[in-house]
């Protein structure tokens, strides 16, 4: 092997930040491993899986009393949901959504399923008003033009933050479809779906490749839930979270969530900032770039 090939392997693979070395999640060491495998085999088979008992009631409750006050407006179409409400740039506004984005389970599975150095693609919180009919079925990462069957590009996370009923909204996902090719659903498949019905704080993790949607709300009650949706570090993130959320709001998160929000380099060089590591711009506001 030459000496150049030589040189462009050892860039590639060395991390060239001096002040701020890669950081990396740290999740599997918080978690059992037997049930970590037992996620990933059902992942793998059906494209999901519902995680019991991810956020205690008490951060339900945090996030219950810092949300309501900020759903007001309804869906601007169909795919939002007129009888909808959403809540964007979550963090900007509240951080009491940031056990989900970074509990050590979710961060696990997104270690064996995304590369390292993945981002946090969008946070939202939802509300499913009664009468609100299904969102149209739909796959998270299809916005990125590449044609399957693929690996997933994205993977995401919806908290039920009240239960999760066939009858309240629950997501409704069909099975095995990540592994489809270019194709829409038909309608022997969507007879397939089936209705996510959780406890509150328990999550449905499903990858990107998935078919999925929001169920119709049958019942007399609003349902009320948080995603978090994940990419790959070379994809582009659906929220821009540079503009989004400020700095100084970013150094009040963990070192995880700065990683995730951007603030890290992909490979060598990508999501550098005048030719620096973006954790720079945190220097003013935290000695460390986080807590």
């Amino acid at each position: 092997m030459n000496n150049h090939v030589k040189d462009v392997e050892r860039y590639e693979s060395k991390d060239l930040a001096t002040k701020y070395k890669k950081t990396y999640s740290q999740a599997s060491q918080k978690i059992d491993a037997d049930v970590l495998a037992a996620h990933l085999v059902n992942l793998d088979r059906d494209g999901y899986v519902v995680i019991e008992n991810v956020l205690s009631s008490q951060q339900l409750q945090d996030i219950r009393r810092e949300v309501t006050p900020l759903l007001q407006k309804t869906g601007r179409n169909f795919f939002e949901g007129e009888l909808t409400q959403r809540i964007y740039s979550v963090i900007a506004k509240t951080l009491s959504c940031n056990p989900l984005v970074e509990n050590p389970m979710v961060l696990a599975l997104l270690d064996e399923v995304l590369k390292p150095d993945y981002l946090l693609s969008q946070l939202q919180v939802i509300n499913i008003l009664p009468g609100e009919a299904q969102q149209p079925i739909h796959f998270d990462d299809g916005f990125y033009d590449i044609a399957r069957p693929r690996r997933a590009l994205g993977a995401a996370t919806v908290l039920a933050i009240d239960d999760f009923t066939q009858d309240n909204g629950a997501t409704m996902v069909i099975p095995g479809s990540h592994k489809w090719g270019d194709r829409m659903p038909t309608d022997e498949d969507l007879k397939r779906q089936i209705s996510c019905e959780m406890s509150a704080g328990s999550v449905v993790f499903f990858l990107g490749t998935l078919w999925h949607g929001g169920g119709e709300n049958r019942s007399s009650q609003p349902r009320l839930s948080a995603t978090a949706q994940y990419c790959e570090g070379f994809c582009r993130s659906q929220e821009n979270f540079s503009l989004s959320v400020s700095p100084e709001r970013v150094a009040q998160c963990s070192e995880d969530i700065i990683r995730l929000l951007g603030y890290s380099i992909y490979g060598t060089f990508m999501g550098m900032v005048n030719g620096q590591h973006p954790k720079r711009l945190l220097e003013p506001y935290s000695e460390s770039g986080g807590r």
